[in-house]
């Protein structure tokens, strides 16, 4: 069975030398945390309190956030949906990465270097923050 959640991670160092791990959560993520219709139901939420334990951020570009509220939107309703942005907002050590322009130009450099890959544009919204080092 495939791991629930499967995000890359990344660390940087904090200003005291300590490691300070990130996880990216992408639209995947998110769905099987919120979404009784993912097929493995239950178990990433029962990951959820271990991911906030072992990790210093949580870090989510602003793409994955319009791209899994619309999902949960249309697949599953409304509740569900809202729930995902309540969570976000309660989730500590938070980090939304916006798509600046500077962002916007390495996605589409993903985007072309991929061009026979099947990414989404949030998709590469994604790889590309996580390229820079998450914000």
């Amino acid at each position: 069975m495939a791991p629930i959640i499967t995000m890359p991670t990344w660390s940087r160092r904090s200003g005291d030398g300590r490691a300070a791990a990130r996880i990216f959560v992408d639209t995947g993520g998110w769905v099987a945390l919120l979404s009784r219709a993912d097929s493995h139901p239950g178990q990433a939420a029962a990951a959820w309190p271990g991911v906030l334990r072992r990790f210093r951020g949580i870090v989510v570009a602003n793409f994955v956030v319009a791209e899994s509220y619309t999902f949960l939107r249309r697949m599953v309703g409304f509740e569900t949906a809202w729930t995902l942005l309540d969570r976000l907002q309660a989730t500590p050590r938070r980090e939304v990465v916006y798509a600046d322009a500077a962002l916007e130009r390495a996605t589409r450099e993903l985007l072309a270097q991929y061009r026979d890959q099947d990414l989404s544009y949030t998709d590469a919204v994604s790889f590309a923050a996580m390229r820079r080092g998450g914000g």
